[in-house]
């Protein structure tokens, strides 16, 4: 389902704040698979999800989603088989819009645009079944603005907004980081309930390393733009915080301290 062949990017090459954002990476996800990606800050993690999503193209490499090369896609073309949601709760939505109205755009994703109104009667019932899952009452107010919603509540509407069309492929940036750890709970269980029901090919990024481990099957440890330790769904049943640690001190040799010392 996504392929990535050598993918290789430097920022500033040749001058004197030249950087490897993402060094020689190659990744195989099947359909169905849910990996979750770890690593410090700057080890290329969002730089991967940026590429995969067409905001940056490689220097070198190319990127297969469903059999096709979409290395050369623009992002907008490529929006048609990916969703994504974003740390921010702010970014995937519109808030001077209703809920029913980015929905509407949502929902015209991946289909042929046309004059016809976006919420149609039968649309709006479709949409309040989708908000009924999320069990936020956000199904009877179709016609609030978005903005008036907590920060909960919009990334509940982004996640269902990124899947509802069922993509190809799910990117999740740490889209739980800004919130408080309730609704962080909420959205995490929702992700699981959401990516389970669709099947969806999923990546996400995060820094709670309790999180990469409950969630999915397969999970990435990056450092210095490389995935320097990739767990299968066998081995994944028995990690712990503890043998990540272990595992990111053998590969390089550094003494960590603890989880906040890896993911600072």
């Amino acid at each position: 389902m996504l392929q990535l062949n050598q993918i290789h990017k430097i920022f500033n090459e040749g001058t004197p704040d030249e950087k490897i954002a993402i060094d020689q990476i190659n990744l195989n996800l099947k359909k169905g698979d849910f990996v979750t990606i770890i690593g410090s800050n700057g080890a290329g993690k969002s730089t991967l999800m940026n590429i995969i999503s067409g905001v940056i193209t490689p220097d070198i490499g190319d990127i297969h989603i469903a059999d096709k090369n979409v290395t050369a896609m623009t992002e907008y073309k490529r929006s048609k088989m990916i969703g994504r949601v974003f740390q921010d709760p702010m970014a995937g939505t519109a808030p001077s819009m209703t809920i029913e109205e980015n929905l509407a755009m949502a929902y015209s994703r991946n289909k042929t645009r046309t004059l016809k109104s976006g919420v149609t009667k039968k649309r709006r019932e479709y949409f309040r079944e989708v908000l009924e899952t999320l069990h936020l009452g956000l199904e009877n107010r179709l016609s609030a603005k978005v903005g008036l919603l907590s920060g909960g509540e919009r990334q509940a509407l982004s996640l269902l907004m990124a899947t509802f069309t069922e993509p190809s492929i799910l990117l999740l940036d740490e889209h739980t980081a800004a919130l408080d750890p309730s609704r962080a709970e909420l959205i995490t269980n929702l992700t699981k309930e959401i990516v389970d029901r669709y099947k969806l090919t999923t990546l996400m990024v995060t820094h709670n390393m309790q999180q990469a481990i409950d969630l999915g099957n397969r999970l990435i440890m990056m450092d210095k733009g490389q995935i320097i330790l990739e767990v299968d769904e066998e081995n994944k049943k028995n990690l712990t915080i503890e043998g990540l640690l272990l595992e990111f001190k053998r590969i390089r040799g550094e003494q960590m301290a603890s989880d906040r010392a890896i993911l600072a």
